[in-house]
Protein backbone atom coordinates (compact mmCIF):
# COMPACT_ATOMS: atom_id res chain seq x y z
CA UNK A 1 0.00 0.00 0.00
CA UNK A 2 1.43 3.35 -0.87
CA UNK A 3 0.55 6.77 0.23
CA UNK A 4 0.16 9.82 -2.40
CA UNK A 5 -0.16 13.10 -2.28
CA UNK A 6 0.20 16.82 -3.65
CA UNK A 7 3.00 18.29 -3.64
CA UNK A 8 2.52 22.43 -3.19
CA UNK A 9 4.09 24.37 -5.76
CA UNK A 10 6.70 27.03 -4.04
CA UNK A 11 3.73 29.96 -4.72
CA UNK A 12 1.23 27.65 -2.91
CA UNK A 13 3.97 27.04 0.11
CA UNK A 14 4.87 30.66 0.81
CA UNK A 15 0.90 31.50 0.95
CA UNK A 16 0.51 28.71 3.43
CA UNK A 17 3.45 29.93 5.76
CA UNK A 18 2.40 33.95 5.31
CA UNK A 19 -0.87 32.29 6.58
CA UNK A 20 0.16 30.82 9.74
CA UNK A 21 2.47 34.21 10.56
CA UNK A 22 -0.17 36.56 9.75
CA UNK A 23 -1.75 38.09 12.69
CA UNK A 24 -5.40 37.95 13.07
CA UNK A 25 -8.37 40.33 12.52
CA UNK A 26 -10.99 40.96 14.83
CA UNK A 27 -13.47 43.80 14.00
CA UNK A 28 -16.45 45.49 16.02
CA UNK A 29 -19.06 46.72 13.52
CA UNK A 30 -21.84 49.24 14.16
CA UNK A 31 -24.58 50.52 12.59
CA UNK A 32 -23.61 54.39 13.52
CA UNK A 33 -21.46 56.23 16.30
CA UNK A 34 -22.33 55.30 19.39
CA UNK A 35 -23.50 52.28 19.59
CA UNK A 36 -20.68 51.33 21.58
CA UNK A 37 -18.29 49.42 19.68
CA UNK A 38 -15.03 50.85 20.88
CA UNK A 39 -16.54 50.37 24.55
CA UNK A 40 -16.72 46.74 23.85
CA UNK A 41 -13.44 46.47 22.63
CA UNK A 42 -11.71 47.92 25.26
CA UNK A 43 -13.97 45.40 27.29
CA UNK A 44 -12.57 42.63 25.43
CA UNK A 45 -9.13 43.64 25.67
CA UNK A 46 -9.07 44.04 29.14
CA UNK A 47 -10.54 40.83 29.57
CA UNK A 48 -7.69 39.68 27.85
CA UNK A 49 -4.97 41.43 29.22
CA UNK A 50 -6.00 39.50 33.09
CA UNK A 51 -5.85 36.18 31.34
CA UNK A 52 -2.42 37.00 30.93
CA UNK A 53 -2.55 38.30 26.89
CA UNK A 54 0.21 40.65 25.82
CA UNK A 55 -2.36 43.45 24.74
CA UNK A 56 -1.65 47.04 24.37
CA UNK A 57 -3.50 50.52 22.63
CA UNK A 58 -2.02 51.66 19.09
CA UNK A 59 -4.50 53.96 18.15
CA UNK A 60 -7.61 55.03 20.36
CA UNK A 61 -10.13 57.42 19.51
CA UNK A 62 -12.38 57.98 22.72
CA UNK A 63 -14.33 61.18 21.24
CA UNK A 64 -14.13 62.70 25.04
CA UNK A 65 -16.59 59.76 26.31
CA UNK A 66 -16.06 59.09 29.94
CA UNK A 67 -17.85 55.79 29.45
CA UNK A 68 -14.89 54.78 27.19
CA UNK A 69 -11.88 56.50 28.84
CA UNK A 70 -12.66 54.48 32.07
CA UNK A 71 -12.47 51.04 29.61
CA UNK A 72 -8.87 52.01 29.18
CA UNK A 73 -8.20 50.47 32.65
CA UNK A 74 -4.53 49.40 32.51
CA UNK A 75 -4.01 49.09 29.14
CA UNK A 76 -0.61 49.98 27.87
CA UNK A 77 -0.95 53.24 25.42
CA UNK A 78 1.89 53.29 22.87
CA UNK A 79 2.80 56.93 21.87
CA UNK A 80 1.49 58.03 18.44
CA UNK A 81 3.41 59.34 15.50
CA UNK A 82 3.34 63.18 15.71
CA UNK A 83 2.84 64.14 11.52
CA UNK A 84 3.36 68.07 10.61
CA UNK A 85 0.77 69.47 7.89
CA UNK A 86 -0.14 73.32 6.85
CA UNK A 87 1.22 73.90 10.21
CA UNK A 88 -0.90 71.65 12.23
CA UNK A 89 0.12 68.95 14.13
CA UNK A 90 -1.84 65.78 13.36
CA UNK A 91 -1.40 62.31 15.54
CA UNK A 92 -1.88 59.10 13.49
CA UNK A 93 -0.82 55.37 14.72
CA UNK A 94 3.07 54.63 14.93
CA UNK A 95 3.29 51.78 12.55
CA UNK A 96 7.33 51.60 13.80
CA UNK A 97 6.68 51.46 17.26
CA UNK A 98 4.20 48.87 17.27
CA UNK A 99 6.59 46.86 15.27
CA UNK A 100 9.17 47.20 17.74
CA UNK A 101 7.00 46.91 20.80
CA UNK A 102 5.51 43.73 18.60
CA UNK A 103 2.83 42.79 20.90
CA UNK A 104 0.38 39.90 20.51
CA UNK A 105 -2.25 41.85 20.16
CA UNK A 106 -2.79 45.93 19.31
CA UNK A 107 -5.90 48.09 19.24
CA UNK A 108 -6.12 50.29 16.39
CA UNK A 109 -9.44 52.42 16.20
CA UNK A 110 -11.47 53.83 13.40
CA UNK A 111 -10.60 51.43 10.60
CA UNK A 112 -11.79 53.35 7.89
CA UNK A 113 -9.41 56.39 9.08
CA UNK A 114 -7.23 58.54 6.42
CA UNK A 115 -4.32 59.29 8.12
CA UNK A 116 -2.52 62.95 7.60
CA UNK A 117 -0.98 63.73 4.58
CA UNK A 118 2.77 62.53 5.24
CA UNK A 119 1.98 59.01 6.42
CA UNK A 120 3.50 55.66 5.84
CA UNK A 121 0.17 55.03 4.69
CA UNK A 122 -2.57 56.59 2.84
CA UNK A 123 -5.51 54.67 4.86
CA UNK A 124 -5.41 53.22 8.54
CA UNK A 125 -6.52 50.04 7.01
CA UNK A 126 -3.15 49.55 5.29
CA UNK A 127 -1.54 50.20 8.59
CA UNK A 128 -3.36 47.75 9.75
CA UNK A 129 -2.57 45.07 7.09
CA UNK A 130 1.33 46.07 7.59
CA UNK A 131 1.13 44.93 11.42
CA UNK A 132 -0.81 41.84 10.22
CA UNK A 133 1.74 40.77 7.92
CA UNK A 134 4.23 41.39 10.81
CA UNK A 135 2.15 38.82 12.82
CA UNK A 136 0.27 41.02 15.06
CA UNK A 137 -3.15 39.94 15.96
CA UNK A 138 -5.90 43.75 15.75
CA UNK A 139 -8.43 44.51 17.95
CA UNK A 140 -10.15 47.22 15.52
CA UNK A 141 -13.74 49.29 14.96
CA UNK A 142 -15.79 49.92 11.76
CA UNK A 143 -19.35 51.20 10.85
CA UNK A 144 -21.18 49.93 8.26
CA UNK A 145 -21.81 53.01 6.08
CA UNK A 146 -17.92 52.79 5.55
CA UNK A 147 -17.68 50.04 3.40
CA UNK A 148 -16.74 51.32 -0.33
CA UNK A 149 -19.64 49.02 -1.98
CA UNK A 150 -22.57 50.97 0.96
CA UNK A 151 -21.66 54.16 -0.49
CA UNK A 152 -24.54 55.02 -2.67
CA UNK A 153 -26.80 53.63 -0.85
CA UNK A 154 -26.29 54.90 2.88
CA UNK A 155 -25.95 58.34 0.64
CA UNK A 156 -29.26 57.83 -0.36
CA UNK A 157 -30.42 56.89 2.92
CA UNK A 158 -28.73 58.85 5.16
CA UNK A 159 -28.69 62.20 2.55
CA UNK A 160 -25.04 62.29 3.98
CA UNK A 161 -21.83 61.47 1.59
CA UNK A 162 -19.34 59.49 4.08
CA UNK A 163 -16.05 60.76 2.20
CA UNK A 164 -13.89 57.73 4.70
CA UNK A 165 -14.21 54.26 2.93
CA UNK A 166 -12.22 50.93 2.95
CA UNK A 167 -12.72 48.15 0.40
CA UNK A 168 -14.57 45.45 1.10
CA UNK A 169 -12.57 42.32 1.22
CA UNK A 170 -10.81 44.06 4.28
CA UNK A 171 -14.30 43.24 6.13
CA UNK A 172 -14.66 39.81 4.14
CA UNK A 173 -11.25 38.96 4.99
CA UNK A 174 -11.01 39.46 8.54
CA UNK A 175 -10.84 36.58 10.78
CA UNK A 176 -14.33 37.45 13.20
CA UNK A 177 -16.63 40.13 12.99
CA UNK A 178 -18.56 41.42 16.04
CA UNK A 179 -21.67 43.02 15.32
CA UNK A 180 -22.10 45.62 18.58
CA UNK A 181 -26.12 46.21 18.72
CA UNK A 182 -28.35 48.20 19.94
CA UNK A 183 -31.99 49.47 19.56
CA UNK A 184 -32.24 52.62 17.35
CA UNK A 185 -34.46 54.54 20.63
CA UNK A 186 -31.53 52.64 22.76
CA UNK A 187 -29.50 54.80 20.44
CA UNK A 188 -31.29 57.65 20.48
CA UNK A 189 -31.91 57.92 24.14
CA UNK A 190 -28.05 58.01 24.51
CA UNK A 191 -27.62 60.79 22.31
CA UNK A 192 -29.95 62.96 24.00
CA UNK A 193 -28.13 62.13 27.78
CA UNK A 194 -24.95 63.46 25.75
CA UNK A 195 -23.15 60.44 25.51
CA UNK A 196 -22.16 60.38 22.06
CA UNK A 197 -21.95 64.42 21.17
CA UNK A 198 -21.72 67.46 23.30
CA UNK A 199 -25.27 68.47 24.34
CA UNK A 200 -25.03 71.14 21.71
CA UNK A 201 -25.00 69.22 18.66
CA UNK A 202 -27.56 66.46 19.47
CA UNK A 203 -31.32 68.21 18.16
CA UNK A 204 -29.29 68.66 14.63
CA UNK A 205 -28.06 65.56 14.82
CA UNK A 206 -31.49 63.36 15.77
CA UNK A 207 -32.87 65.81 12.74
CA UNK A 208 -30.23 64.70 10.55
CA UNK A 209 -28.18 61.95 10.77
CA UNK A 210 -29.75 60.04 13.49
CA UNK A 211 -33.17 60.27 12.69
CA UNK A 212 -34.86 57.18 13.61
CA UNK A 213 -35.43 55.95 9.96
CA UNK A 214 -32.07 56.23 9.29
CA UNK A 215 -30.85 54.47 11.78
CA UNK A 216 -33.24 50.96 11.25
CA UNK A 217 -32.20 50.88 7.49
CA UNK A 218 -28.36 51.13 8.57
CA UNK A 219 -29.13 48.51 11.64
CA UNK A 220 -30.87 46.22 9.16
CA UNK A 221 -27.52 46.84 6.60
CA UNK A 222 -25.60 45.95 9.06
CA UNK A 223 -27.08 42.76 10.29
CA UNK A 224 -27.47 41.82 6.35
CA UNK A 225 -23.87 42.50 5.68
CA UNK A 226 -22.70 39.82 8.61
CA UNK A 227 -25.92 37.64 7.78
CA UNK A 228 -24.20 37.29 4.41
CA UNK A 229 -20.43 36.49 5.44
CA UNK A 230 -21.93 33.98 8.38
CA UNK A 231 -23.72 32.67 5.39
CA UNK A 232 -20.41 32.08 3.23
CA UNK A 233 -18.51 30.74 6.38
CA UNK A 234 -21.64 28.06 6.71
CA UNK A 235 -21.52 27.41 2.87
CA UNK A 236 -18.08 26.70 3.21
CA UNK A 237 -17.96 24.78 6.12
CA UNK A 238 -20.48 22.23 4.55
CA UNK A 239 -18.60 21.74 1.50
CA UNK A 240 -15.61 20.93 3.41
CA UNK A 241 -17.86 18.14 5.54
CA UNK A 242 -19.58 16.79 2.97
CA UNK A 243 -22.97 18.48 4.26
CA UNK A 244 -25.81 18.37 1.26
CA UNK A 245 -28.99 18.34 3.01
CA UNK A 246 -30.58 22.12 4.13
CA UNK A 247 -30.15 23.60 7.66
CA UNK A 248 -32.84 26.02 6.71
CA UNK A 249 -30.47 29.03 8.21
CA UNK A 250 -32.23 31.42 5.56
CA UNK A 251 -35.13 31.10 3.85
CA UNK A 252 -34.41 31.17 -0.51
CA UNK A 253 -36.82 31.20 -2.69
CA UNK A 254 -36.12 29.24 -6.48
CA UNK A 255 -38.93 29.82 -9.33
CA UNK A 256 -38.47 27.31 -12.28
CA UNK A 257 -39.67 28.77 -15.54
CA UNK A 258 -39.99 27.89 -18.97
CA UNK A 259 -41.08 30.21 -21.98
CA UNK A 260 -44.63 30.20 -21.30
CA UNK A 261 -46.33 33.29 -20.67
CA UNK A 262 -47.57 31.58 -17.54
CA UNK A 263 -43.92 32.15 -15.87
CA UNK A 264 -44.25 35.50 -15.52
CA UNK A 265 -47.33 34.10 -12.66
CA UNK A 266 -44.91 32.16 -11.04
CA UNK A 267 -41.90 34.78 -11.02
CA UNK A 268 -44.68 37.48 -9.48
CA UNK A 269 -45.18 34.83 -6.94
CA UNK A 270 -41.17 34.39 -6.12
CA UNK A 271 -41.13 38.15 -5.85
CA UNK A 272 -43.98 38.31 -2.92
CA UNK A 273 -42.56 35.43 -1.03
CA UNK A 274 -38.95 36.65 -1.34
CA UNK A 275 -40.16 39.82 -0.12
CA UNK A 276 -42.58 38.38 2.33
CA UNK A 277 -39.30 36.26 3.63
CA UNK A 278 -36.68 39.12 3.08
CA UNK A 279 -34.52 36.63 1.09
CA UNK A 280 -32.25 36.06 -1.60
CA UNK A 281 -34.33 34.72 -4.57
CA UNK A 282 -33.29 33.12 -8.11
CA UNK A 283 -35.60 32.58 -11.07
CA UNK A 284 -33.79 29.07 -13.08
CA UNK A 285 -34.57 27.71 -16.38
CA UNK A 286 -32.90 24.18 -17.74
CA UNK A 287 -32.38 24.36 -21.25
CA UNK A 288 -33.37 20.78 -21.71
CA UNK A 289 -30.42 18.13 -23.92
CA UNK A 290 -32.79 15.41 -24.13
CA UNK A 291 -33.81 13.73 -27.57
CA UNK A 292 -37.46 14.10 -26.78
CA UNK A 293 -37.08 17.66 -25.73
CA UNK A 294 -38.76 20.06 -28.58
CA UNK A 295 -36.24 22.62 -30.08
CA UNK A 296 -36.87 25.94 -28.97
CA UNK A 297 -37.89 28.24 -31.39
CA UNK A 298 -36.92 31.94 -32.08
CA UNK A 299 -40.43 32.94 -30.78
CA UNK A 300 -40.34 30.57 -27.78
CA UNK A 301 -36.40 32.30 -26.62
CA UNK A 302 -37.82 35.96 -26.66
CA UNK A 303 -40.42 34.74 -24.74
CA UNK A 304 -37.92 33.45 -22.23
CA UNK A 305 -35.92 36.27 -22.47
CA UNK A 306 -38.92 38.64 -21.77
CA UNK A 307 -39.52 36.42 -18.77
CA UNK A 308 -35.89 36.90 -17.36
CA UNK A 309 -36.22 40.05 -17.86
CA UNK A 310 -39.29 40.96 -15.72
CA UNK A 311 -37.21 38.36 -12.82
CA UNK A 312 -34.61 41.06 -12.93
CA UNK A 313 -36.88 44.10 -12.87
CA UNK A 314 -37.98 42.45 -9.76
CA UNK A 315 -35.18 41.78 -8.28
CA UNK A 316 -34.40 38.06 -8.88
CA UNK A 317 -31.21 36.41 -10.44
CA UNK A 318 -31.47 34.45 -13.30
CA UNK A 319 -30.10 31.27 -14.15
CA UNK A 320 -29.87 28.96 -17.30
CA UNK A 321 -28.84 25.38 -16.52
CA UNK A 322 -28.50 22.57 -18.99
CA UNK A 323 -29.15 18.76 -18.44
CA UNK A 324 -31.11 15.80 -20.38
CA UNK A 325 -33.47 15.93 -17.34
CA UNK A 326 -34.67 19.29 -15.86
CA UNK A 327 -36.22 17.69 -12.72
CA UNK A 328 -32.79 16.37 -12.05
CA UNK A 329 -31.05 19.73 -12.59
CA UNK A 330 -33.42 21.61 -10.46
CA UNK A 331 -32.55 19.45 -7.45
CA UNK A 332 -28.86 19.63 -8.24
CA UNK A 333 -28.93 23.06 -7.98
CA UNK A 334 -31.21 23.42 -5.14
CA UNK A 335 -28.79 21.35 -3.42
CA UNK A 336 -25.84 23.41 -4.20
CA UNK A 337 -27.68 27.02 -3.44
CA UNK A 338 -29.14 25.34 -0.07
CA UNK A 339 -33.03 26.46 -1.57
CA UNK A 340 -35.81 25.89 0.77
CA UNK A 341 -38.74 27.25 -0.96
CA UNK A 342 -39.60 26.50 -4.51
CA UNK A 343 -42.13 27.53 -6.75
CA UNK A 344 -43.32 25.75 -10.00
CA UNK A 345 -46.17 25.69 -12.27
CA UNK A 346 -48.66 22.33 -13.69
CA UNK A 347 -46.59 21.00 -16.90
CA UNK A 348 -47.53 22.21 -20.20
CA UNK A 349 -46.12 19.16 -21.79
CA UNK A 350 -48.28 17.74 -23.96
CA UNK A 351 -49.82 13.76 -23.46
CA UNK A 352 -47.04 12.19 -25.63
CA UNK A 353 -44.41 14.53 -23.99
CA UNK A 354 -45.61 13.28 -21.10
CA UNK A 355 -45.52 9.80 -21.67
CA UNK A 356 -42.15 9.49 -23.55
CA UNK A 357 -40.56 11.86 -21.03
CA UNK A 358 -43.16 11.87 -17.43
CA UNK A 359 -43.94 14.56 -15.09
CA UNK A 360 -41.17 17.41 -14.25
CA UNK A 361 -43.44 18.00 -11.15
CA UNK A 362 -43.81 14.61 -10.06
CA UNK A 363 -39.86 14.17 -10.63
CA UNK A 364 -39.16 17.10 -8.30
CA UNK A 365 -41.51 15.62 -5.85
CA UNK A 366 -39.84 12.49 -5.67
CA UNK A 367 -36.50 13.39 -6.00
CA UNK A 368 -36.60 16.68 -3.76
CA UNK A 369 -37.00 16.32 -0.11
CA UNK A 370 -35.23 18.84 1.22
CA UNK A 371 -37.67 22.06 0.43
CA UNK A 372 -41.00 23.10 0.38
CA UNK A 373 -42.38 22.95 -3.46
CA UNK A 374 -45.40 25.21 -3.90
CA UNK A 375 -46.92 23.56 -7.96
CA UNK A 376 -49.16 26.91 -9.02
CA UNK A 377 -52.01 26.35 -10.81
CA UNK A 378 -51.81 27.70 -14.37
Amino acid sequence: MTNSFKRSTPEEAIKAAQHETRGHLKIFLGYAPGVGKTYTMLNEANRRLRRGEDVVIGYLESHGREETIKQVGSLEVLPRKEIFYNGKVFEELDIDAVIKRNPKIVIVDELAHTNAPGSKHEKRYQDVEELLNSGISILSTLNIQHLESLNDVVRQITEVSVRETLPDRIVENADEVVVVDITPDALQNRLKRGNIYKTENVDRALKNFFRKGNLNALREIALRQTAEEVDEDLEAYMKEHGIYENWYTAERVMVCISSHPSARKLIRRGARMAKRYKCEWMVVYVNCTNIFAPTPSEKSKEALENNFKLARQLGADTVTLTGKSVSRELVKFAHKRHITQIIIGHAKRSYLQTLLRGSTVSKLLKREKTSEIHVIPD
